[in-house]
């Protein structure tokens, strides 16, 4: 199936600097509309975005594209990407759009699409999509009688606030608990200190000053390092830090270090176990989760369940396979019983609940197991791909050989930015940096002979 605009997670790219335009965002408004319009009726799309200044130009031309096709749109403004799945389906939509680029700087955006169902497109439906916006038949329209409107929902935010709190074990309360909480100046920097706030916490925000251009700076999921400061200046329980959109988060323990995100998935899943609420005894998770993980939930008797990377290919998983939670080394965590789609203050206060219900430091209870030493390297790539490339593919066939059963390796194309992904896993330590090296300087010279 190839897509040329849609990648592993919707649309995404530098504003005005690629197809990321508005221009983009006007079609994909007429697209979608026209692909979710049953009916000579005026049907509805809800939107929400981001902190970014470029969020202004493409909600306009996103919303011209949605009426001039026949749908009424209501306007979320800033709001964390699982709030745009949860009320598609609150608000009886025909689809919903979240305008963000996640975790990446501000000048990058893009958007996701949510069906009506509250879960993200299948394939076939953005391919769907993706057709149209490049067709001739594109600006066919309806006759003006079935032009839309537009407006602002100014309770979306506080719908979404008791929302999440729902998540939160009725019996329990954040009291006693201190929080340093890092909103990424991004979408949830006004509903999650509330949230937290409202069940009780003790909260010190950080990252919460959005400008448009500070989204993800020095702040957030990609950089916890003055998270890790303040939860010491403030002799904190738990420091949290959601990204841009706020669909996935990160923990920092009270002694101010980064928590893996395999230790945090299993000490979650760990907890609900224990508590009888897993279900069918399985859970699933990426390629990219460490082999430790596995072999620990293996233990406790929890069957892991791998999936491509990214939290659409994860839920697919889930819904196929009945699971109840599901979730990725990089915060991602979906708790089906809550929601459609990676939340990350729903993940959060699952955590906090797991604190209350054990009555432990965050260290403790992820002190679980050690993981498997892991090297991660992000190689720049232009216009070609070089794993199609048979000399990368012999080599890295090669290194694969060379581990035996001692460890893995995953060499993936990104699909939200214009990179290669080489990770290598290994109970030997000293394998990991000579095998990075070899794959990393033979994908780089393919990509300089090729380009």
């Amino acid at each position: 199936m190839n897509k040329k605009l849609f990648g592993t997670d919707g649309i995404r790219g530098t504003v005005n600097e690629s197809y990321l335009t508005a221009d983009t965002a006007l079609k994909l408004g007429i697209a979608a509309g026209k692909v979710f319009t049953r009916g000579p009726h005026i049907h509805r799309v809800v939107i929400g975005k981001d902190t970014r200044v470029s969020g202004y130009m493409l909600e306009t031309a996103l919303t011209s594209g949605f009426t001039s096709v026949g749908m009424d749109v209501f306007l979320f403004g800033p709001i964390p990407t699982p709030a745009v799945a949860f009320l598609t389906q609150a608000l009886r939509a025909d689809i919903g759009v979240m305008i963000t680029a996640s975790h990446n700087t501000y000048e990058d955006n893009g958007f996701k699409l949510f069906g009506p169902d509250g879960y993200k497109l299948s394939d076939e439906k953005e391919l769907e999509i993706e057709n149209l916006m490049l067709s001739e038949d594109l600006l066919n329209f309806p006759r003006s009688e079935y032009i839309g409107r537009a407006k602002r929902i100014d309770d979306a935010q506080a719908r979404y606030i008791e929302y999440a709190k729902r998540s939160f074990p009725k019996d329990k309360t954040l009291e006693n608990i201190k929080i340093v909480l890092d909103c990424a100046n991004g979408a949830s920097y006004k509903v999650a200190p509330e949230t937290f706030w409202e069940l009780g916490a003790q909260v010190t925000v950080i990252g919460n000053q959005p400008n448009g251009k500070n989204i993800n700076l020095n702040c957030g999921s990609t950089n916890t390092d003055l998270l890790k400061k303040t939860v010491i200046e403030k002799s904190a329980d738990i420091g949290i830090a959601l990204d841009g959109d706020a669909d996935r988060m990160i923990v920092v323990d009270e002694k101010g270090k980064e928590v893996d995100g395999n230790l945090l998935f299993a000490s979650i899943i760990k907890n609900l176990s224990d508590r009888d609420m897993i279900g069918n005894k399985s859970v699933a998770s990426t390629i990219m989760a460490n082999f430790a993980l596995e072999k620990y939930l293996s233990s406790i008797g929890i069957n892991l369940i791998r999936t491509n990377v990214g939290d659409r290919h994860l839920v697919k998983s889930m819904r196929e396979n009945d699971l109840l939670i599901g979730g990725e080394p990089s915060g991602h965590i979906v708790m089906r019983n809550f929601g459609t789609t990676g939340d990350g203050l729903i993940a959060s206060l699952q955590v906090l609940s797991m604190m209350t219900y054990e009555d432990k430091p965050i260290s403790e209870l992820t002190d679980l197991f050690e993981p498997y030493p892991q090297k991660n390297i992000s190689v720049s790539i232009k216009n070609k791909n070089p794993l199609n490339d048979p000399i990368v593919k012999k080599v890295i066939k090669e290194q694969e050989l060379s581990l035996a059963n001692n460890g893995r390796i995953i060499v993936r194309e990104s699909g939200t930015e214009p990179i290669i992904r080489v990770m290598v896993e290994s109970k030997k330590k000293a394998l990991i940096n000579d095998i990075c090296e070899i794959i990393v300087s033979t994908i780089e010279k393919s990509v300089n002979t090729n380009n």
